[in-house]
Parts: C-alpha cells; sequence; structure tokens
C-alpha cells in the first residue's frame, strides 16, 4: 500500500504491505501534515496504539524505539503529557507521542518546546493544529478508529509466525511476600503492569497509580533492566537519596 524511502537503516528498501480483515470496516490513520511516515515511524505508530488500547484514563505515552519511555494518566492533556515526559526527558527527544483524547492548543504548545518525529491522537483543535504546523517536518496522525488487529505475524526464517493478540491483563494477583502491598502500592503495580507488557523483555517499570518514574527494557538480565529503571529514576529526588530497592 506504500514505498518508503527506506527500511530500518538508510540502505535498505521497505515497503508497508497490508492485511484485509474482511470485516468491512477499515479503520487506519489519517495523516494531517508533515513527511511521509518511515518505517521505523510506522513500528513506533503501532507501538504507541497497542499501549494506549490497554489504558480508559485519559493518557499521554511516549515511545522510543517501540518501548514506551514515558507514560502517564491524568485529568488533562496538558499534565499527562508533562507527567510523561518527566520519565525519561532525554529519551524523549525525536520520540512518537500518542494521546488517547483529542489534542488542545495547550497541549501542543507545550510539545511544540521538544523536537518529536509524531503526534498521533483521535483529533486535534483547530488552534492545536495552527501551533502544530508550523514545523514543517512534524508528521501529525489522526486515529480513525479502533485497530483490532484479528492476529499478529512476524517473518521468521523462510516463513511467518501468527498469533491472537495478548488483550489479557492480570485480574488476580497472589502475594507470595511476607508484606502485603497496600491498596495504593497494588494500584502502582496494576499501572506498572499495562506498561510493562509493551517493554522489550526482559523489562522492569518503577511507577506511581498514574505515571512512569523509570523503565528498563530490552536487556539479557532482569537485574541489568531494574539498574537501568533505578538510573532513570534518580532525577525525580533532585539529590535526594531513593528509597532502597532490594536487587
Amino acid at each position: 500500500s506504500q514505498d518508503l524511502r527506506y527500511g530500518e537503516n538508510p540502505h535498505q528498501s521497505a515497503a508497508l504491505y497490508r492485511i484485509p480483515t474482511g470485516a468491512g470496516n477499515e479503520h487506519g490513520l489519517t495523516q494531517l501534515h508533515g513527511k511521509p511516515l518511515s518505517y521505523n515511524n510506522i513500528l513506533d505508530v503501532d507501538s504507541v496504539l497497542r499501549t494506549l488500547a490497554d489504558f480508559k484514563e485519559q493518557t499521554c505515552v511516549i515511545v522510543k524505539h517501540t518501548n514506551p519511555c514515558g507514560l502517564a494518566c491524568s485529568k488533562t492533556n496538558a499534565l499527562a503529557w508533562r507527567k510523561a515526559l518527566e520519565g525519561d526527558p532525554v529519551s524523549a527527544f525525536g520520540s512518537i507521542v500518542g494521546f488517547n483524547r483529542k489534542v488542545d492548543s495547550r497541549t501542543a504548545k507545550e510539545i511544540s518546546k521538544l523536537f518529536v518525529e509524531v503526534i498521533v491522537a483521535p483529533g486535534f483543535a483547530k488552534e492545536a493544529l495552527e501551533v502544530l504546523q508550523r514545523k514543517k517536518n512534524l508528521r501529525i496522525l489522526v486515529i480513525n478508529g479502533k485497530f483490532t488487529n484479528l492476529l499478529e505475524y512476524r517473518s521468521v526464517l523462510d516463513g511467518v509466525l501468527c498469533q491472537h493478540p495478548d488483550y489479557r491483563l492480570s485480574s488476580r494477583w497472589k502475594t507470595v511476600t511476607n508484606k502485603k502491598p497496600t491498596n495504593k502500592e497494588l494500584a502502582a503495580l496494576g499501572f506498572a503492569w499495562r506498561v510493562v507488557k509493551h517493554c522489550k523483555s526482559n523489562a522492569i517499570v518503577l511507577a506511581t497509580t498514574n505515571q512512569i518514574l523509570g523503565v528498563g527494557t530490552g536487556q539479557m538480565s532482569r537485574i541489568d533492566a531494574l539498574r537501568i529503571a533505578k538510573y532513570k529514576l534518580q532525577h525525580f529526588f533532585k539529590g535526594k537519596k531513593p528509597w532502597p530497592l532490594v536487587m
């Protein structure tokens, strides 16, 4: 359906192919502004949409290399953006940003202070578009509906693996430690569980009930993933010693 300028690297050729669902209700995305999407942009946008699908609350997610590096839920998009950005302000540079609510002008002005590749949302206020379209190359995408993939595909060797998407989130929790978590800690664990589902293993997510504090992802060792997550956490304490985390 679309020839791409190049693949994952500039020396690779690539294209986007679509698999008809047969459901008769094609959704997809509408691009309102900016350069054509690249191979890596499409991968990251896919991660944004899959992550947002697990959050009914007003949510902002920041994705870098298919992993959420920042995510927060709040009463306004502007506050959700600020809290998501706090999760990893360094990695957010050149990222893909997604919202599950219409973007207003206040949020657009805050985002425009940082270089991002793509913004995805169900809609954009007129004033927000005027602000964002001042950035010539910024890709602005509108979500036309829910993405309900019947199967997931991945190429291997000379074949293709396919599986049903993982839409299940754990509803049963079992305490295996002497100290039982409080209700607030359980809520934070539930939030972190929804986020870590979309991080490449091995992954560790440190979070409150509505905000990512640190993410370590894509590591061969869980211990290394935790060390990275703790490192990301440091800027929240502004020189204060973080609470002890058992390694």
